[in-house]
């Protein structure tokens, strides 16, 4: 089987209804091989073969990124405030336990509009997406190696793929988030113990399923508002 491609990214991209640009394509298949060859050495991925990297972690990740436009649009239109200020606001986005930059790098790839923070604690990851950032051109994006607890700033939207319970992602992040923000985790199947365990409003959740093109398998997000006050 040939190795994906430009064609594949872009027939992805037809499936999930995406804008993509060559430029933008070719980031997408570049940062692939990228992540094949530091993989080889520094273990970033459990997953090897090129087609399941890109099937089960780009594209993956590039089928959030119509819901990720979708709330901002949404937010800026919804709030008159909000909007008047939007053209001089660029959305910030916080990538928790970002590991090889998923969904970090495949998000700043598709949205330029959006400023993206990826963090973790392991050197070896974040060398890789501060490589893989300036490889492929992505000056939308920064790496941080840090535990969560010890960054500063405030995000519009925080994200994590594969870090925490539920419960261990909101209470390690809250004091990040900024005004009117809210969290979104990239799960599998929808996660209803996780959810039952924070204890929180039902209202506060909204489960989204998402559709990977080729891939068989439950895939979710799972969006958060933040506590009412007395339940933080």
């Amino acid at each position: 089987m040939l190795p994906p491609d430009r064609g594949s990214a872009f027939a992805a991209a037809q499936a999930l209804g995406l804008p993509l640009s060559d430029e933008q394509a070719d980031r997408l298949v570049s940062y692939l091989a990228l992540l094949q060859r530091w993989n080889v050495t520094y273990n970033l991925s459990a997953v090897r073969e090129p087609q399941a990297m890109w099937l089960q972690h780009i594209l993956d990740c590039m089928a959030a990124v119509p819901s990720i436009r979708r709330h901002f649009r949404a937010r800026w239109q919804g709030d008159p405030a909000a909007a008047s200020s939007a053209p001089r606001h660029r959305p910030r986005i916080l990538d928790v336990g970002s590991g090889a930059g998923l969904p970090g790098i495949v998000w700043a790839v598709l949205m330029p509009e959006v400023d993206l923070s990826c963090v973790d604690a392991v050197g070896k990851k974040v060398a890789f997406v501060r490589q893989a950032a300036g490889q492929i051109g992505l000056p939308n994006l920064r790496a941080e190696h840090a535990r969560v607890e010890a960054l500063a700033g405030r995000f519009d939207l925080i994200t994590s793929r594969a870090f925490a319970s539920l419960a261990d992602f909101t209470r390690l992040t809250q004091p990040l988030l900024a005004d009117g923000g809210c969290w979104v985790a990239m799960k599998g199947k929808p996660p209803l113990e996780e959810i039952a365990a924070l204890g929180w409003p039902a209202s506060m959740f909204h489960v989204e399923p998402l559709m990977v093109p080729g891939l068989d398998a439950e895939r979710c997000l799972v969006w958060i508002e933040p506590p009412p006050s007395g339940l933080d």
